[in-house]
């Protein structure tokens, strides 16, 4: 694992004491992190599962609209924060690691350090129950 900066670390010691599903990327765009309470959206543990860099995103999570469209890459809600360096709000279908497709909506967030400096960004995320 490539060394940190401190905001990165903090917004992981922070995630992991949250309820809340929590996945963070760096400024590449890659998944660093994701907390205990993401695993049920993910379908991994994080130690399992472990670092996926951002051009296997699609490949593992197979993303899609309603009707089963895929979404292309660069139109994912974590890499619209990390490329438009901006909030992002949506939902989307995607296929866990554990197989299994979910309803999932989230928040992305960029996280931006002091002097401006672009450290990556995090997303809140949750399964959307479809009963």
């Amino acid at each position: 694992m490539a060394q940190r900066e401190v905001e990165m670390i903090l917004l992981r010691q922070l995630a992991s004491e949250l309820a809340t599903p929590v996945v963070i990327v760096d400024d590449a765009g890659d998944l660093v992190y994701f907390n205990e309470a993401a695993e049920a959206v993910v379908g991994r543990r994080f130690e399992d599962a472990g670092e996926i860099r951002r051009d296997e995103w699609t490949a593992r999570f197979q993303p899609t609209l309603a009707d089963g469209a895929p979404i292309k890459s660069e139109d994912q809600l974590l890499a619209e924060t990390i490329d438009g360096r901006r909030p992002i709000h949506g939902s989307f279908w995607m296929r866990g690691l554990d197989g299994v497709r979910r309803l999932v909506e989230g928040t992305s967030i960029p996280l931006v350090g002091q002097n401006g400096r672009h450290l990556g960004a995090f997303a809140l995320i949750w399964e959307i129950d479809r009963e």
